[in-house]
């Protein structure tokens, strides 16, 4: 199983960094103040979020298993931002001394190892922080198009490829979209069986019933759901397959 596109220092920096951007960003900002793209979900909520996810890693990387407990919320008169950068701290430290490939538990049964988390908090940190900028009404930063990239691929083959069988979900009718990143083309299947997804050839790619196109920023963006097909170039082909890609894509990463 490939550990994926971006190097692992590399990811371990892209969470420090968007960690701070977010905090930065949610820096004096109303905390009910809403995500456009997420209804219900406010800048409060996201930034807590964040914040715990960074202490629920540190405690599942220093215990071996996954917590019950962890500290969710911020301490008494502590601020989000100080809550996000106090969470990330001790994350990155416990990173940074392993090998991409050095063993651990994890939620992703093909790939236990540092590299998972490394990667899984990078893009969780990158599509969040996206999120309070857009909830603080803050232009959104860019996103280098080799983390873009990762992220396309991330979500494709572990929430796609992973977390939408466990969930038990399926697609009514089988359908293939290729997904253009970049120089890079992924082919998602979708549909009656478990759903798959795959970095192709362009021959491959030609096969496909549907379309998707766009920089590698927007593409991770409609993946997650953060923008939607108009912020696009139009899609081509069947436009019922990117439909059923884009609603279970939205119930793997509920």
């Amino acid at each position: 199983m490939s550990r994926g596109l971006v190097a692992y220092d590399r990811l371990i920096d892209v969470v420090e960094a968007e960690a701070e951007r977010l905090a930065a960003s949610a820096e004096g900002q109303r905390p009910e103040r809403q995500v456009p793209a997420c209804p219900g979900l406010n800048l409060g909520e996201t930034a807590r979020h964040v914040g715990s996810t960074y202490r629920m890693v540190s405690t599942w990387l220093r215990e071996g298993s996954q917590p019950l407990v962890w500290q969710q919320d911020p301490e008494p008169g502590q601020t989000l931002p100080e809550y996000v950068r106090a969470g990330v701290r001790p994350l990155v430290r416990a990173l940074r001394p392993h090998e991409p490939d050095d063993p651990c538990e994890t939620w992703w049964p093909a790939e236990r190892n540092h590299n998972f988390w490394a990667r899984r908090l990078a893009h969780e940190s990158t599509v969040h922080r996206m999120d309070v900028q857009a909830a603080a009404g803050l232009p959104v930063d860019p996103v280098d198009d080799d983390i873009a990239e990762d992220g396309v691929d991330e979500i494709l083959t572990l929430w796609l490829g992973h977390r939408l069988d466990i969930l038990g979900v399926r697609g009514t009718r089988e359908g293939t979209v290729a997904i253009r990143a970049g120089e890079r083309v992924w082919l998602a299947t979708t549909g009656p069986d478990p759903a798959v997804a795959r970095l192709v050839t362009e021959e491959e790619a030609g096969a496909a019933n549907g379309e998707v196109i766009g920089t590698p920023m927007q593409v991770y963006r409609w993946l997650w759901g953060r923008i939607p097909d108009r912020d696009l170039p139009p899609t081509t082909g069947d436009h019922d397959a990117i439909a059923q890609l884009w609603a279970l894509l939205r119930l793997a990463t509920k």
